[in-house]
């Protein structure tokens, strides 16, 4: 059997007293200080990408002057370090600076949980200890899950602790599919499936693209006005999309892979064409198509299948929307873009051209089967 690591982010919301708010506020504000202490020393000397030689430079500093504990002064480093490797990498050398802190905990040593149901949790001063909330994310603490490092997220003088949590999971064998399920992402609908049992499902349609006009209209007004104000209500307007856009991505993949039983194999179309299959729609619809995370999409998809038993695998979409799943007759013009419809001009067979999408990926998964058991 084979497994793999499946690692998910857990994100805990923290309730500190008042007392505890300070403490945890200071440490923050210490951590962002020696971020930024540290970077200034890698960029005045050489960008320094090393850890060990950063660390000989910045550590009694950090330590004394700053006031980090000593895990806290390494963990200041390594963060350092690992962001002027990457800019390195892409061929930047600019002077990286912190706005916000980046303090990664490591489990054990830096937080952990007791037996009463309570966080424990280091700060500049002491440990303390302070009750959390688990909201949908119970099921990453039923002691199958093991804790890794977390991060500590202060928004909205709210706490949160953003906890990576590890399991091994079996991957679904081949010889062991159940179910297969075609999946086709598009426009007119963000999702279309269709099973082994002939049952089709449609996922959210037209309000997405009519909430995604409103967005843009407002967005091409603030764009126009041009003043600090507007491009700070520009900034949040557009995390105020990518959340929304986030949220609905959840829920289409949580109702693709809980509609489905254990066992189910995905098929996907490949997405990485995405942008140039859509470049000839409409330009109303332009923005919408190339813009909407399918990629993420696609990563939801997968980690939640496997964490229930089942996998995704991606083919290549070709001819999926014009091959006739009845008959096999391949032609463009079995289908109308402007009805969103497919009539085969062969057999008559007529649907809705997403579905005949789905109904085409889930015909490559039985053959992407009936390879795989040819070849054992």
């Amino acid at each position: 059997m084979l497994l793999l690591e499946l690692v998910i982010t857990a994100k805990v919301k923290l309730y500190p007293d008042f007392v505890q708010t300070a403490q945890l506020i200071e440490t923050l504000k210490a951590v962002k200080a020696g971020l930024n202490h540290a970077s200034r020393v890698a960029y005045d000397n050489g960008f320094i990408t090393s850890f060990k030689k950063l660390q000989k430079m910045t550590y009694s500093d950090l330590r004394q002057q700053y006031g980090l504990k000593s895990q806290m002064a390494c963990n200041v480093c390594s963060v350092v370090a690992g962001s002027y490797a990457s800019m390195k990498s892409n061929g930047e050398k600019t002077l990286a600076v912190y706005k916000t802190p980046k303090f990664q905990y490591s489990y054990g040593r830096d937080y952990s949980f007791t037996k009463n149901g309570m966080l424990s949790i280091g700060t500049l001063d002491k440990r303390i200890k302070l009750p959390f909330e688990i909201k949908g994310m119970k099921q990453y603490f039923d002691g199958s899950w093991n804790f890794g490092t977390a991060t500590l997220i202060y928004k909205k003088d709210k706490f949160f602790l953003h906890i990576a949590v590890k399991k091994e999971t079996p991957i679904l064998e081949d010889n062991s599919v159940r179910n297969i399920v075609g999946i086709d992402f598009g426009m007119n609908f963000l999702a279309v499936s269709y099973d082994s049992a002939g049952k089709t499902n449609f996922f959210e349609g037209r309000h997405i693209k009519d909430k995604r006009a409103k967005f843009t209209k407002t967005r091409k007004s603030l764009q126009q006005t041009k003043t600090a104000s507007s491009r700070r209500r520009l900034k949040k307007l557009g995390n105020r999309e990518n959340r929304w856009m986030t949220d609905i991505n959840h829920k289409v993949s949580k109702a693709l892979v809980s509609g489905s039983i254990e066992g189910t194999l995905f098929v996907i179309e490949d997405l990485t064409g995405i942008r140039s299959q859509t470049e000839k729609v409409q330009r109303k619809d332009r923005y919408y198509s190339v813009s909407w995370a399918f990629y993420q999409l696609r990563q939801m998809l997968e980690y939640k299948a496997l964490r229930s038993g089942s996998k995704v695998v991606v083919v290549d979409p070709k001819y999926t929307s014009q091959t006739c799943p009845k008959c096999g007759h391949t032609e463009k013009a079995n289908r109308n873009k402007n009805t969103h419809t497919f009539t085969c001009k062969t057999c008559a067979y007529t649907s809705n051209d997403d579905r005949i999408g789905a109904m085409n990926l889930q015909r490559k998964g039985i053959e992407y089967i009936a390879e795989v058991m040819l070849s054992v």
